[in-house]
């Protein structure tokens, strides 16, 4: 079967591993993070090679962590998301100290992907059927024809990703009749309600909203010649810079819609039910906890993920 990867955005992990970093927060057994879950739901769907995307500050500590771990049940490469790397002929803007965004962090890996990819977040969980969907599409795409891009794009339903501790942004999708993504909403503080779900205004009014919407969670799958388009963009994006140069990013979800509103992509969405968990807020990482321990008493996963 044709070989795919999986690239886990994990470059704003923090300075420094341990207490508050909530992607490696333990929520398992054995100490597993949520990145074991993803990766283990990875290998269990056909992806055969992880790509780490850290800082090159982090990298004996995060093989410490995990890397040393997951290298003895994948492929593991490790590409690194530097605020200096930049095309010829650009340099960091004075202020700046923050890497690029999620455009920079898939370029970080422009020498190591050779396969079509998938591309997650590493502190959300995203459940076993996203992992199968995006994998059984990519291993059926070549790549590019006439000027368009195939992706694939996970999509959500809105109640299944909302926090019982507060308001969430969330890309609410429009969907064609023929399962293609015709538009994404950016909607801020959608809240749980006993109806389902609500956007809270300012003046405290709540705008009901469809719960059974699908939303974009930035799980996503692109061939491998998307990242040459992202190489072209990303000089575009650098040469129109301004006076908040110190501040603008160069973002996976801008450029995904830049593309689709120029007819650049066709972006198959691939409708998951599985509930997706991620610690938005302090007070989620409980209510984690106890769903991981749920999926472990059904037998979804087993309590020891790895062998060693």
């Amino acid at each position: 079967m044709k070989k795919t990867a999986l690239v886990i955005m994990a470059a704003g992990i923090g300075s420094r591993f341990g207490g508050g970093i909530k992607q490696l927060t333990s929520f398992g057994p054995n100490g597993e993070i949520i990145m074991d879950y993803s990766i283990y739901d990875a290998v269990k769907a056909g992806f055969n090679k992880i790509v780490f995307v850290i800082r090159k500050d982090l990298e004996k500590d995060f093989r410490e962590i995990i890397g040393n771990r997951i290298e003895k049940e994948i492929e593991v490469e490790y590409a690194f998301q530097e605020l200096t790397d930049l095309p010829e002929g650009f340099s960091v803007p004075e202020g700046r100290r923050k890497p690029w965004g999620t455009g920079q962090a898939i370029l970080a890996c422009r020498k190591l992907i050779k396969e079509p990819f998938a591309v997650i977040n590493a502190d959300d969980y995203y459940g076993k059927e996203a992992f199968v969907l995006v994998h059984d599409y990519l291993v059926n795409q070549e790549g590019r024809k006439d000027g368009v891009f195939p992706v694939c794009m996970a999509g959500f339903i809105l109640k299944n990703t909302l926090s019982d501790h507060g308001g969430v942004t969330r890309g609410i999708c429009r969907v064609d009749e023929n399962g293609e993504l015709a538009g994404v909403d950016e909607t801020r503080n959608i809240i749980k309600v006993p109806e389902g779900a609500a956007v809270l205004q300012e003046d405290g009014t709540r705008l009901p909203i469809d719960s059974e919407s699908l939303v974009s969670m930035n799980m996503w799958g692109f061939t491998p010649d998307f990242v040459e388009e992202l190489e072209t963009g990303f000089v575009r994006f650098l040469s129109g810079l301004d006076e908040n140069a110190e501040k603008a990013e160069y973002l996976l979800p801008t450029i995904i819609d830049q593309m689709l509103k120029k007819k650049q992509v066709e972006i198959t969405v691939l409708k998951t039910t599985d509930k997706w968990f991620g610690v938005t807020y302090k007070e989620d990482v409980p209510t984690v906890v106890a769903d991981f321990k749920r999926l472990l008493e059904e037998g979804v996963y087993p309590a020891k993920l790895w062998k060693s």
